[in-house]
């Protein structure tokens, strides 16, 4: 057995109702001013009211950030610095979906240190340590909770990303009722996207190890019989409960065995034409499952006859094929666009796009089968 790390958050708070802890935990901590990263929906739809009166019940003085927006950028990041810096804040909280923790953990290193935030762009380049940080998630998807990695847009259409195991958070407060909310189609790409790390991570070229694919699998196992559950009946609590943990796992499975293809061909979809994370992933996955079929034949049956179940065909078509048969009919099932042309791309734009994707060495690296340019554009043509 070869040599491995495996590195994921410290301590983790699951069940219902749970969010209501989270001023004693930000209290053992040493919070007593945190700042709490979310955004605009969370407070309109008062997912945040529990958890803010076990804050304030508890002592703390809540100054709250609510401006996130979906792929932030880094004018984003330095508000809720500024904020943070002005307020003195001993601490953060990241509370809603991955953007809204990305930011969380950036604003956690850059609060403490005298790195700026290009300074720490790229992987390990963080050199100091954070403030106390806790992460709340309320959609069952990027997993970011159980991550070491941001992203940033930092131009038009571009992004950066920050990895470091120092944005590890101290504590994790799973808690499947602030998940009720959430609407049919955000739950499905949501959940698609956490299976998406699952299986990236699972099939990863560098890292992948016997931790990351039991936790990979584990995910895997939770969410395939209870993403359709869902998005269907979404008041269905152990539904709810299976997506929200296994996302969980996946980001922990991800966070170890780094995503690839997938999500380097998804980038550019969501920094050009701002289609959202989940659903771009959800658009070219299909796609770069049947690119990789003769590369990671082995790991894509095992992972076939989990997530199709008794419509896994052992003398069938490759796995990898029936993997991307069922990935589209399930889209197409939950209400979510299949092609690119639904999103109103053209064909004129495939080019630009494989060329943004050719940018994301970072992922591409750990795809079981080598990208070259031709291939970025023949997948997006397959996707358009």
């Amino acid at each position: 057995m070869n040599a491995f790390e495996f590195n994921t958050v410290a301590n983790t708070t699951f069940g219902n109702g749970r969010s209501a802890e989270l001023g004693h935990i930000a209290g053992t901590l040493g919070m007593q001013k945190p700042l709490v990263v979310t955004d605009p929906g969370i407070l309109e739809h008062g997912l945040f009211a529990t958890a803010e009166h076990g804050l304030k019940e508890a002592g703390a003085e809540v100054v709250l950030f609510s401006d996130v927006v979906a792929d932030p950028p880094e004018q984003t990041i330095f508000a809720a610095l500024d904020l943070a810096k002005t307020n003195q804040c001993d601490g953060v909280i990241g509370f809603g979906g991955g953007s809204s923790m990305d930011v969380a953990k950036l604003i956690a290193v850059l609060m403490a240190g005298d790195q700026a935030l290009p300074e720490i762009y790229g992987v390990d380049m963080i050199s100091g340590t954070r403030a106390p940080l806790i992460q709340v998630p309320t959609t069952a998807g990027t997993g970011s909770e159980a991550t070491a990695v941001a992203i940033v847009t930092t131009g038009e259409s571009t992004k950066a990303g920050v990895v470091s195991k120092v944005m590890l958070a101290d504590h994790i407060i799973l808690d499947p009722e602030l998940t009720l909310g959430l609407p049919p189609h955000v739950t499905a790409a949501t959940g698609i996207d956490a299976m998406v790390h699952a299986i990236e991570a699972f099939t990863s070229k560098r890292l992948k190890n016997p931790m990351s694919d039991m936790v990979a699998i584990r995910a895997l196992q939770l969410m395939a019989p209870n993403i359709e559950t869902a998005v269907k009946q979404g008041d269905d609590l152990t539904a709810r409960s299976a997506m929200l943990l296994g996302a969980m796992y996946a980001g922990q499975a991800f966070a170890n065995a780094p995503v690839a293809a997938v999500h380097a061909l998804a980038y550019p979809l969501g920094g050009t034409f701002h289609i959202a994370h989940g659903l771009s992933n959800s658009l070219v996955l299909p796609h770069v499952l049947r690119f990789n079929a003769t590369a990671a034949t082995d790991q894509y049956q095992q992972l076939a006859q989990i997530i199709l179940g008794d419509r896994w065909v052992a003398q069938g078509d490759h796995p990898a094929n029936q993997l991307a048969d069922y990935f589209l009919a399930l889209a197409r099932d939950l209400g979510l666009q299949t092609t690119l042309r639904e999103m109103s791309i053209a064909d004129t734009d495939l080019d630009n796009l494989a060329e943004q994707a050719m940018l994301q060495q970072r992922l591409l690296i750990n795809n079981p089968r080598e990208v070259a340019l031709a291939d970025a554009r023949a997948i997006y043509q397959q996707a358009f």
